[in-house]
């Protein structure tokens, strides 16, 4: 079989990402066989042999060999050898010099190109019960590198190559960075229930929590709740939120559900003068307001838009100016490109549900913000996305890696943090209001601040 030649629109949008990653604007062409890198005005170049690579069919089927960049007299990023999938037969050396520059027998730019386009996710019919692509029909899970920023651990050995092979010129310098987002499914634990829900929510307080004070508090705060949320409700944590964000130099974002698709989406409605509110006191304070698109949006554009556009109303009534209007997806239900075309038809900036609930890590392989790309139509979007490395839930909830509020749980996220400290990319962390118990609150200032 013939190895698959990379779209013109493939190649341009590549382009784009190797400039925004090492700062200068290359020349690609693709053949059959071989995919080229120039630098207009510099002698020689980079040839990726791409015979020997394949990301066509099952994903489950690619082999996955693993290379020492140290053979090339290169460094690893992370120390390791570097996964290489699709590589389905192992030329030595690898990297090789030659008279008109360097040949590489992997087709490095073609495995760009495969995960940052999630392509593996395209069509795919291996979906958990919330439509969902999960980590366990991955590639990167099944062979052990989920966890690692595999995209971001080859451009890195690629940035090497480049400064060898064109000497002189200066690459851009990237410094590790953080985020931290909040998804605002609930918040008030008391404030929006209906009779039926607050008494289950008080039933819910006395058998899992034993607390028996819910019998009593949850009332008064339901009938207390005005034009404002009540401090004293165990789901308001905004301001502490931000407390914190503001001594780690950071800005939250704070993501509101503006529809209802489905019996899992919000209780409350944004208009609510309590949840406006709420937003202009994020907004006060320098922090971010953003979208939660409601739980059947991710496979209707045209609703998701729609929720885009009630959003930008409440702030605006309210006085809520922003540069860039970003979010993320219910339940992280996303589906490539579908999803993508719901944000770009909402005027959004960005996007940040690339990650999966059931593990975390680097599901597009990458820590980096980078441009998204339609694999069907072959186009770039005008949407950037930001991939989601960790959220709490996964790592402390029993639902997921039941790793609790302790060490094995700080030692996981910090892992995490370390590697995309490697690669001089963003540690993203979804942090939901409602999820701050007094342990959860010391682990997650230790992340941060760590």
């Amino acid at each position: 079989m013939s190895p698959r030649v990379l779209s013109t629109g493939a190649l341009d949008w590549l382009r784009t990402i190797l400039r925004e990653r090492f700062g200068h604007d290359f020349q690609l062409e693709a053949k059959p066989g071989l995919t080229s890198l120039r630098l207009p005005g510099h002698a020689g170049g980079i040839d990726f042999d791409t015979t020997h690579t394949s990301f066509a069919g099952s994903a489950q089927a690619l082999p996955c060999p693993s290379w020492s960049p140290s053979a090339a007299g290169l460094v690893a990023p992370l120390g390791r050898e570097l996964p290489a999938p699709g590589l389905l037969r192992h030329v030595e050396p690898l990297v090789e010099s030659n008279a008109s520059g360097h040949t590489v027998h992997y087709d490095v730019l073609g495995l760009v190109y495969w995960m940052l386009a999630r392509v593996e996710e395209l069509n795919s019919n291996n979906l958990d019960l919330h439509g969902r692509f999960p980590s366990t029909a991955s590639h990167a899970l099944r062979h052990g590198y989920l966890e690692r920023p595999l995209v971001d651990e080859w451009l890195a050995v690629l940035g090497q190559l480049i400064a060898r092979e064109f000497p002189g010129i200066a690459l851009t310098r990237h410094s590790a960075s953080q985020r931290v987002s909040h998804d605002v499914d609930h918040p008030s634990r008391y404030g929006f229930c209906t009779p039926y829900t607050l008494i289950k929510a008080i039933g819910g307080d006395i058998l899992r929590r034993r607390d028996f004070r819910s019998v009593y508090r949850a009332p008064i705060l339901r009938l207390g709740r005005g034009r404002s949320l009540n401090r004293k409700d165990p789901y308001h944590s905004f301001e502490w939120i931000m407390d914190v964000s503001e001594r780690e130099g950071l800005k939250s974002a704070f993501y509101f559900i503006c529809g209802r698709t489905s019996k899992k989406d919000a209780a409350y409605e944004p208009d609510h003068p309590a949840m406006r509110e709420l937003m202009r006191q994020i907004h006060s304070r320098g922090h971010e307001v953003g979208l939660h698109p409601s739980y059947g949006t991710f496979r209707d554009p045209d609703v998701l838009a729609g929720e885009a556009a009630r959003l930008k109303r409440i702030c605006a009534e309210e006085g809520i100016t922003q540069t860039e209007w970003g979010g993320r997806m219910h339940f992280l239900r996303w589906q490539s490109p579908i999803t993508l075309h719901g944000w770009v038809r909402g005027g959004m900036t960005y996007e940040s549900s690339l990650g999966y609930a059931d593990a975390p890590g680097f599901r597009a392989g990458t820590c980096h913000e980078y441009p998204a790309f339609d694999a069907v139509e072959q186009k770039a979007l005008p949407l950037r996305l930001r991939p989601l490395i960790a959220m709490e839930c996964t790592i402390i909830g029993p639902r997921y890696l039941a790793l609790g509020t302790g060490e094995p749980a700080y030692q996981r996220f910090a892992e995490l943090k370390a590697a995309c400290r490697a690669v001089g990319g963003c540690f993203t962390l979804l942090w939901h209001n409602s999820r701050f118990t007094p342990a959860e609150r010391v682990l997650y200032q230790r992340v941060l601040s760590s």
